[in-house]
């Protein structure tokens, strides 16, 4: 996406060239001096939200222990700096504007995350699609024509030794410091764990970041259902490698359990089986049976670490993404409530009010926005993870464009699962067309965060589609109504190509319906800039930390 800034930026042709992970890009040049009301308006695309949940339930050791996930969560923000930057010192050193530095803490680097990682520092050009996982100056036939047995983990970086030859390092010894110290912490907070299933979690996930070997543990995380407080921490998504897809990020979310929340949301995993059969697709293209011991969950997130805090900041988590976890036993899905009304309040209702048609505008609920999140979440759980013509997984087959098909799946398959779930009777008297015109003002949201981002390349090919079916009509006012017949039926035939196309591992496909649909008209390029001037947040920043809770 397009969004305008030029008074920011200038932009330069060279990209600089780092070869080792505590080896900066060149900073030596002369940074731009911006003024303070403009770095001011830079940053003022993100809104700030401060994290903080009741602790009040939990025990004097809970409180200890949760200080010291604190202390394990902040390690990885400094790994992934070294994976999708290098140098963060070298690099902040070089900015004496105290609002350009904020926006580069935020970014995690000199490019602009919502604005298609355009650079806003002077002297440096094009973000590495391989980020830091691999040398700047490996081309992809290199790679290819590599023969190593652990070049294609998710765990490696691929760096250069003394003869120039291409190599793969696995985390635990690249990042050596960090893990140690992370290892050292979990050991330490599993002692002061209340919950036996947290307890034998976080032993499990110490013992994984030192071997780069996950399953063990995405298992014990999958059995916990008593636990107070939660944490995911380490690689976990694939976001970050727009070369491969590949490489997974470092990132880290701490999390206090909304009781209340979660008991309404039990409800609806005994069903996750049959929606899973009622997907509207031919029969060979659902025959796995995703695990049955998925839980919903809504939580309190009280820090964001590492990849999931560097620009958009998700509001809902569907782990693991083990495929091998998915089939034995499902997933868990964390409804992350405390940021999803600040982003609903914050930045769809406004967004509403300027494109919704006005006589549809109480249809955007936060309960509609919640029960779409979640079904988001859980159709990532459902489809397909192995194609069905020996291309082996999805994932491989798909490649870079795994990442942004898989999302809009997840989108457009949670709506169909809303719509089924509600013809069951199972959502009260919840009104269906709350979640549609709220999906809807949904996509304005999210396709504000560019094409760079996975979730916002889903976001244009869904407009596209809807706007081809006729799913929606745009008033001579500028603002869109929705036709709920028609849309219902052009998510159907959505979801069908989408899981078509996962089940067939068709890459060629996938590729042209990103590059054909992906993409933002003239039109919708000028509903963003209306909501731009209105001054409307892209995304949310938060304070955070220990001192944001009450002990």
């Amino acid at each position: 996406m397009s969004q305008k800034y030029h008074y920011l930026i200038i932009l330069m042709a060279t990209v600089l060239s780092f070869q080792s992970c505590d080896d900066a890009p060149n900073t030596e040049s002369t940074h731009k001096s911006f003024s303070d009301t403009e770095t001011a308006t830079k940053s003022d695309i993100y809104t700030t939200f401060t994290l903080t949940s009741d602790i009040s339930h939990l025990s004097a050791n809970e409180k200890q222990m949760l200080k010291l996930l604190f202390e394990a969560a902040d390690l990885m923000n400094q790994i992934y700096w070294k994976q999708t930057f290098g140098n963060k010192e070298a690099l902040m050193e070089n900015i004496s504007d105290s609002n350009l530095r904020l926006f580069a803490e935020i970014n995690y680097g000199p490019w602009d995350r919502l604005d298609n990682n355009t650079p806003f520092i002077e002297g440096f050009g094009a973000k590495p699609d391989g980020a830091r996982f691999y040398p700047e100056d490996m081309t992809k036939d290199e790679f290819d024509a590599w023969k190593d047995d652990n070049k294609l983990s998710q765990y490696t970086m691929i760096t250069r030794n003394e003869q120039g030859q291409l190599q793969s390092v696995w985390y635990h010894e690249y990042f050596k410091a960090e893990i140690e110290k992370a290892v050292s912490l979990l050991k330490e907070a599993a002692v002061l764990a209340n919950d036996d299933g947290f307890k034998k979690y976080l032993n499990l996930r110490a013992q994984a970041l030192l071997t780069d070997d996950y399953l063990a543990g995405d298992m014990a995380w999958m059995d916990m259902r008593d636990n107070n407080v939660d944490l995911v921490i380490g690689p976990i998504e694939n976001y970050e490698d727009a070369l491969y897809g590949t490489k997974a990020a470092h990132e880290a979310f701490i999390l206090i359990k909304d009781l209340k929340w979660t008991k309404k949301l039990a409800h609806f995993a005994q069903f996750l089986p049959e929606l899973q059969k009622q997907m509207p697709v031919d029969e060979k293209y659902k025959q796995e049976k995703p695990g049955s011991n998925a839980d919903l969950g809504a939580y309190d997130v009280v820090f964001y670490a590492g990849d999931c805090n560097a620009g958009s900041k998700t509001i809902a988590i569907n782990l693991p993404n083990d495929e091998r976890v998915h089939l034995e036993k499902g997933s868990r899905r964390l409804q992350l409530k405390n940021s999803m009304k600040a982003k609903f309040d914050k930045i769809l209702v406004p967004i509403s009010d300027i494109l919704i048609a006005e006589e549809q505008r109480k249809h955007v609920t936060f309960d509609a926005f919640f029960a779409n999140t979640m079904f988001h979440e859980v159709a990532h759980g459902l489809g397909i993870k192995n194609t069905i013509n020996g291309k082996g997984d999805v994932r491989s087959a798909l490649k870079e464009q795994y990442s942004a098909l898989e999302e809009g799946k997840a989108d457009i398959l949670g709506l169909f699962m809303v719509t089924k779930l509600h013809e069951m009777g199972e959502l009260g008297d919840a009104d269906l067309m709350d979640n549609y015109v709220t999906f809807m003002a949904g996509i304005f949201r999210s396709v504000r965060f560019g094409a760079a981002s996975s979730h916002g390349k889903a976001n244009m090919v869904r407009f596209n589609y809807f706007l081809e079916k006729g799913a929606f009509t745009k008033n001579e006012n500028g603002t869109y109504a929705i036709d709920m017949a028609k849309m219902q039926e052009a998510g159907k035939d959505l979801t069908q190509m989408i899981l078509r196309i996962q089940g067939d591992g068709d890459y060629e496909a996938a590729k042209t319906m990103i590059i054909e649909r992906g993409i933002i008209g003239p039109d919708l390029e000028s509903d963003l800039d209306m909501i731009d001037a209105a001054g409307i947040p892209v995304d949310i920043v938060f304070n955070q930390g220990v001192e944001y809770l009450n002990f």
